[in-house]
């Protein structure tokens, strides 16, 4: 039998999608996501979508009209943890952008050691645990992450098994995507000097940016039904708050 994902839907706004995400209110909602510049906090570009898009969907495609149409050259960005994922570090990293993204750290299987604690050795392909056993790669699987398993003879007898893995062939397999590699480009720019003050700047321009729209500008509802509405609403306000931030600094160059 094939199992259907069951997906709600708005009775009096079907556009709209549903958000259900920790810490986010949850019901029918439209997502603005939006991009400022890093020196003015002018609002470069705005783009409405359902609810129950995420984040990182058409990031990579709103980044690519802004350079055609404004013909911007991209030095660096900084994103939230929503935007961590293997195909933007990718584009980013082939891109020479230099790009700052928030982390946010996944737990593993209780009682089981995390996989940071496993060493990766780019040389020879493997990771090496905690107890110095190496994790050699096995296969790729359909969704681009290399498989990495542990010998079971040698597991077998660890002092650690119990924390490591809950097999009943005391294998230890490990997953590792593809384009890991730029993931950990990202994560070094992170923990650089250079990263944590980019990031820094990322709360007091695009956070606010938000925080102004939702408390001066009526953004926090949608004023009118369906996607196309919602968006002429977002594009509205990003005009306004677009000319308030040009008039305060013509007042200040004057």
């Amino acid at each position: 039998m094939i199992e259907e994902k069951e997906i709600k839907v708005s009775t009096t706004d079907p556009e709209s999608g549903y958000l259900q995400r920790d810490g986010k209110p949850e019901g029918f909602f439209y997502l603005d996501h939006r991009t400022v510049d890093a020196k003015y906090n002018i609002i470069t570009d705005t783009h409405v979508t359902p609810g129950n898009v995420h984040d990182s969907v058409p990031y990579l495609s709103r980044l690519e009209r802004q350079r055609e149409r404004f013909g911007f050259c991209i030095e660096a960005v900084a994103l939230d943890s929503g935007y961590l994922t293997a195909s933007i570090c990718r584009r980013l990293h082939q891109e020479n952008v230099f790009a700052v993204i928030g982390y946010r750290r996944f737990q593993s299987k209780r009682g089981l050691m995390p996989k940071w604690k496993f060493e990766y050795h780019k040389e020879a392909n493997v990771y090496i645990c905690p107890e110095g056993n190496e994790l050699r790669y096995r296969t790729t699987n359909r969704n681009g992450y290399r498989e990495y398993q542990s010998d079971p003879s040698k597991c077998q007898s660890c002092r650690r098994l119990s924390e490591c893995t809950h097999s009943k062939s005391c294998v230890k397999q490990i997953n590792r995507h593809v384009w890991e590699d730029s993931r950990e480009w990202v994560r070094q720019n992170r923990l650089s000097n250079e990263g944590k003050l980019l990031y820094q700047r990322r709360q007091e321009t695009i956070e606010r940016s938000f925080a102004d729209s939702k408390q001066l500008h009526g953004l926090r509802y949608c004023r009118f039904r369906g996607l196309e509405k919602a968006r002429e609403q977002a594009l509205l306000t990003a005009a306004c708050q677009n000319m308030k931030k040009i008039a305060t600094y013509l007042a200040k160059v004057a």
